[in-house]
């Protein structure tokens, strides 16, 4: 959703054709990459355009266009459609692709020549022309000829931009993407149709909220989605694991002197192996299947090649065994399944734990608080359950928002594509310094426009993806008159500020509550979504 905007011209808006404009891409030391605000004051505008490539004894003079074109604009009120112009423009709206409008306006003669005089007027009161008093009146042909009539020129066009483009603006505001408002027609053109007919032309350029269009309208209340679940999604048989893996860590290993392999001990092994090729050919070595030093827990045979442990049951330490085995139609690794193997495997050491009785004694320190392998069990099986129970919540909101972004059209306008590849990209980028502590050059190429770009470019499809989801959830929200408390608002703000506090990052209050909203906006229309829809959970 477009967020509602206060028009108060800012330099970028300005980028004319005939200026180069450097583009504004994500920077390391952001925390959000939200739409930022037009927060420029009215008597704070400066005129970019006139100080690019000026010698400096031109500075002051383009400083002092600037200053009186935008206080001729203000006119001691700030810039809205409440400043009453002496008469109405003409704005004509023109639907462009990506939910972009043209708006072409025209500034009758009235409106300019009203800004000439405030312009002349403010000249006059800043100016400090030889012969005359600060402030008072100057003879016009006199202060042209001071201040230049090019620098006139000037100074009124960016008055005239500057009082009439919330006006021009007012149809649109309320839908208008804040951070899109671009002027595209040239100065110079605009100074000529100024000189020339003594009016004014322009037309800008916003992206607007898209409209969103359900296929078939309302489709996300008949949502039918088929959760897959891992088959290792099983709190009994996960809880019964980690107790024994919590019961291990408290016993010892000691060294097997009499005796071969047997389930439960743990061996230290070098594992290589070769195909068995049926032709007769020559075998080949399968790099993924060697290992030095593989520290082998026989009670973990159920995550290697079936029939491995069985075929080293009994080894002895500075012993080796040659067996064949086939990997399976559901080796995880593609180019090894059904492949025939001739495996090696030298046991360097042997190990058998001393575990300490599992009795009650022991309750404690297999979980703290606990006085009974009873309640070690439940409080272990309850842990599970939660877990379970959140795999499966986040399977099911995967699953229905895969739906709900092939639900919807939406013509996606070129801004809100860029702001949420820019946040992908950023936040990808901040996990990427944390995890490797990226110096400075490292963090320079990798923030740099050019590898912005082509993450734009190879992840088009995820971030439009993502894009019409999270439209789609506000659709929803809007449309089901859902809400969420004040009170949870306040919190989570509170709790994700705390964490930046913690962390010692910055933080901008305002951009933690907008998305401390969507993600409260969110979670209501998942659950909504999770209530209303037709779920199938099949295990794969």
């Amino acid at each position: 959703m477009a967020t509602p905007i206060s028009i108060q011209l800012n330099p970028s808006i300005l980028s004319f054709p005939s200026n180069s404009t450097k583009a504004q891409f994500f920077q390391p030391n952001d925390k959000f990459l939200l739409k930022q605000k037009l927060n420029s004051s009215s008597r704070q505008f400066s005129s970019s355009f006139l100080q690019q490539q000026l010698p400096v004894h031109q500075l002051a003079s383009a400083r002092l266009v600037a200053a009186a074109a935008a206080a001729a604009a203000a006119s001691g009120v700030v810039e809205t459609v409440e400043d009453k112009l002496p008469a109405d423009l003409h704005v004509t709206e023109t639907q462009e692709p990506n939910s972009r409008i043209r708006l072409t306006v025209e500034v009758p003669t009235v409106v300019c020549e009203d800004c000439y005089k405030k312009v002349i007027k403010e000249f006059m009161r800043r100016s400090k022309v030889p012969g005359f008093r600060p402030g008072k009146n100057v003879p016009e042909d006199i202060l042209v000829g001071f201040v230049g009539k090019q620098n006139i020129q000037n100074a009124v066009v960016e008055a005239i931009l500057k009082r009439t483009l919330p006006h021009a603006m007012s149809s649109v505001t309320q839908n208008a993407y804040e951070d899109s408002i671009r002027i595209v027609t040239k100065f110079e053109d605009m100074e000529k149709t100024y000189l020339s007919l003594n009016c004014l032309r322009y037309d800008v350029v916003v992206d607007v909220a898209p409209e969103i269009k359900w296929k078939p309208d309302d489709a996300y209340k008949n949502i039918k989605v088929v959760v897959e679940l891992d088959s290792d999604m099983d709190a009994q048989r996960a809880s019964e694991k980690e107790l024994i893996r919590r019961h291990k860590s408290l016993g010892a290993l000691k060294i097997v002197t009499d005796r071969g392999l047997q389930v439960g001990d743990v061996a230290v092994i070098d594992i290589s192996a070769t195909t068995i090729e049926q032709d007769g050919s020559d075998a080949k070595t399968i790099p993924a299947a060697e290992s030095k030093g593989f520290n082998f827990d026989t009670e973990d045979g159920d995550n290697v090649l079936p029939g491995f442990r069985d075929s080293i049951i009994g080894i002895q330490r500075g012993e080796t065994k040659s067996f064949p085995l086939v990997f399976p139609d559901s080796w995880k690794q593609e180019d090894l399944r059904g492949v025939h193997a001739q495996f090696t495997v030298a046991c360097k050491e042997l190990f058998y734990r001393d575990l300490p009785e599992l009795n009650d004694s022991i309750a404690e320190k297999l979980l703290p608080g606990c006085s009974s392998i009873e309640e070690v069990k439940q409080a272990l099986l309850q842990r599970c359950l939660e877990v379970e129970q959140a795999a499966k919540d986040q399977a099911t909101d995967n699953a229905i928002l895969d739906q709900l972004y092939k639900m919807v059209e939406v013509d996606i306008p070129q801004s809100l594509f860029q702001e949420q590849g820019r946040q992908l990209y950023g936040a990808q980028l901040l996990q990427l310094q944390a995890n490797m502590k990226l110096n400075e050059q490292q963090l320079a190429s990798l923030s740099s426009p050019r590898a912005v770009n082509e993450f734009l470019e190879t992840q088009k499809e995820n971030i439009i993806s993502i894009i019409k989801q999270n439209l789609a959830v506000g659709d929803i929200f809007t449309r089901e008159n859902l809400q969420f408390s004040t009170e949870e608002l306040v919190k989570e703000v509170q709790n994700s500020i705390q964490e930046f506090q913690q962390h010692q990052q910055e933080y901008d209050e305002d951009r933690v509550k907008l998305q401390v909203q969507e993600v409260l906006e969110g979670a209501k229309v998942l659950e909504w979504l999770r209530e209303n829809a037709e779920i199938q959970y099949i295990t794969r």
